[in-house]
């Protein structure tokens, strides 16, 4: 049951999406737009966000990067402008590491931070004043087993996503008996990305096992179908509300 929503100028819903790369952002803004949402996607690459807003009537763009918080209020003032309060709100940006504590960056830490759970902190700072006045709306970030976990690979990433998991727990709570459903969906799989590489270029932890004989498709999840499952969780009836939600392919072991 869709909740009451913000509407915008054209009587449709806004939904806001960060980090539109070419894999579950794109899908993301495919699956709200053909449900009759008015979409901005931000993301850094304007070519991308060009190309999809050339497809997709009711997808806009909106190049800008996340860390840059001065930007990214200037951002949201801009889409509220143009296409009205958002009642959706997708914190899909994620910055990410694959060094050991030993060999790792002070500032990529940092970095990853910022994406992963300031700008989380901010952008919700931003729309929930109009959400809470209507009474409606979600804030949904996506993340991964990295927020419940480190593992070596993640020493710089997982305490990242980890705070950026319990700030969304900390608003669920706080936004929930506001008419607010904050939901946090992780992935425990690997995304067939292209910022990943080609296969055989990946790190082997981001490979099938050795002796893997089942379909690549069954080792890494499909970004259609973690957008099916974005979607179902902002859209789900006030009373059945889920916080956290886990994803994995069937064959994956856990």
């Amino acid at each position: 049951m869709t909740p009451s929503l913000l509407r915008n100028k054209a009587d449709r819903p806004v939904c806001v999406v960060t980090g539109v790369g070419d894999a579950t952002g794109s899908a993301l803004v495919r699956r709200f737009t053909e449900s009759g949402y008015d979409v901005a996607m931000i993301a850094r690459s304007r070519d991308r966000l060009s190309a999809l807003e050339a497809e997709i009537e009711t997808a806009h763009a909106f190049v800008g990067d996340v860390a840059d918080l001065s930007g990214l209020e200037r951002l949201m003032e801009e889409i509220g402008s143009r296409l009205g309060s958002p009642s959706i709100l997708i914190h899909n940006a994620v910055s990410h590491s694959f060094d050991r504590f030993q060999k790792g960056d002070t500032k990529a830490l940092e970095d990853n931070f910022r994406v992963n759970t300031t700008a989380l902190l901010r952008l919700s700072q931003l729309v929930a004043p109009d959400m809470i006045e209507a009474g409606s709306g979600a804030i949904i970030a996506t993340g991964n087993t990295a927020s419940y976990r480190g593992v070596p690979n993640y020493a710089l990433f997982a305490p990242t996503k980890a705070a950026q998991r319990v700030l969304a727990e900390a608003m669920a709570r706080d936004l929930g008996p506001q008419g607010i459903h904050v939901g946090y969906l992780s992935v425990d799989a690997a995304i067939d990305v292209s910022w990943l590489g080609e296969k055989g270029s990946r790190p082997d932890w981001l490979e099938p096992p050795k002796g893997w004989t089942k379909d690549r498709s069954e080792f890494f999840s499909n970004p259609d179908a973690i957008a099916s499952e974005v979607f179902h969780l902002a859209h789900q009836h006030k009373s059945t509300w889920t916080f956290d939600v886990i994803v994995r392919p069937f064959a994956e072991n856990w």
